[in-house]
């Protein structure tokens, strides 16, 4: 078979296996589980108001014709984003998969959408103080997460 054929064939594929498992895989969590998350991270990692843990990698790609730069990416290659957040349990509860390499954070866009259910804020376990909002923790290459 010609690379061609075998690309459009694991495309078909991978796209058939999200379709049909990503609801009993990695569903989006209710605000019930949102809550729960939080509390789960309040009580290993002392975190109030923490929903999640975000990290993603680059996967190198050729240059797919006619892209222009969307995917290249400030590593001065061309990729593909993978964008995961974890619970407190390690355990994966979004994924945002092939986003262009150039964007900063296609999982940032989805977390302040009402599409991921966040909870409105609350105070701080503890406190009467003014509602906070709920927060993901990444690294640096994330800032505004």
């Amino acid at each position: 078979m010609g690379i061609s054929s075998i690309s459009g064939i694991v495309r078909n594929t991978c796209r058939a296996l999200w379709e049909v498992l990503h609801e009993d895989y990695i569903p989006h969590p209710t605000t019930e589980q949102w809550l729960q998350i939080a509390d789960k991270f309040m009580e290993t990692c002392q975190s109030p108001n923490c929903v999640g843990a975000l990290d993603g990698k680059h996967i190198r790609i050729v240059k797919p014709s006619g892209s222009g730069s969307e995917f290249f990416n400030y590593k001065k290659y061309f990729s593909i984003i993978l964008m995961a957040i974890a619970d407190a349990d390690y355990r994966f509860v979004a994924v945002d998969i092939g986003a262009y390499g150039r964007t900063n954070s296609a999982m940032e866009r989805l977390l302040y959408s009402k599409e991921y259910g966040l909870p409105p804020p609350r105070p701080l376990p503890g406190t009467d103080g003014p509602p906070m909002p709920f927060v993901v923790v990444g690294d640096e290459a994330s800032p505004n997460v």
